[in-house]
């Protein structure tokens, strides 16, 4: 079974520095029919505008994975984690038993992300942060593993039983991936055009699937698309 969350159904927020869209509940917005999906709570697209950004704010108990599409996010975090985040690099921070931390717009661009917050497994774990890069080649074609509970293949570690994968598709390209027995799926596309099992998706469109197999994306345009893969 998949179902579709359109772009455009989701929840919209500008406040002129800042235009966010809400795959699920965040902040003002509100939807008791989407809170999130299995452990995963957030998805947002946001685009943040030169010289601003998110200055010093708290979190704790999220797993949180930033997924840059343009630009730079300059991070800094109370466990001293600092560091410039760029387009092809993912970053995990653990808040935990609680952190503080800024993202602010770090070049003179716009600014074009995906942040994501994941329910951790647990309550009261060590803060932390990690940042990767993952190259294009590594991506192109197929869905390269970029966070996980164990690690594998130098992805960053996530405090939940699930996976995050990405590609990069050129037009009449497939990425396929085999959906183990009771496991969920969450497909989201970042850029471009294409088809999940043969229902069209665009650039801001979600999939929730269950009880599948085999998924198939392909795509019509350039795309570029996340995967997580949750218990």
């Amino acid at each position: 079974m998949m179902t579709l969350r359109p772009s455009e159904a989701r929840g919209h927020a500008n406040h002129g520095w800042l235009d966010s869209h809400h795959t699920f509940s965040f902040a003002s917005y509100y939807d008791p029919d989407f809170m999130g999906f299995r452990a995963l709570r957030v998805i947002n697209e946001d685009r943040v505008i030169a010289d601003e950004g998110f200055d010093t704010h708290p979190h704790r108990d999220m797993e949180i994975i930033t997924y840059p599409l343009s630009g730079a996010i300059a991070h800094r975090d109370s466990t001293g984690g600092t560091g410039l985040l760029r387009a092809g690099e993912v970053q995990r921070m653990t808040a935990g038993t609680g952190v503080m931390h800024s993202e602010m717009n770090g070049s003179d661009a716009e600014l074009h992300f995906l942040q994501i917050w994941v329910i951790p497994e647990k309550r009261g774990l060590k803060p932390g942060y990690e940042q990767k890069a993952f190259s294009e080649e590594e991506r192109k074609g197929r869905w390269r593993v970029v966070a996980s509970r164990d690690a594998r293949e130098g992805s960053l570690t996530v405090h939940q039983d699930m996976s995050l994968h990405a590609t990069l598709l050129s037009p009449g390209e497939k990425a396929e991936y085999t959906l183990a027995p009771g496991r969920h799926a969450w497909l989201q596309v970042a850029r471009g055009k294409g088809t999940l099992n043969g229902v069209e998706l665009k650039a801001g469109d979600g999939v929730a699937v269950s009880d599948e197999s085999k998924l198939v994306l392909t795509a019509s345009e350039p795309i570029e698309a996340l995967l997580f893969d949750l218990a």
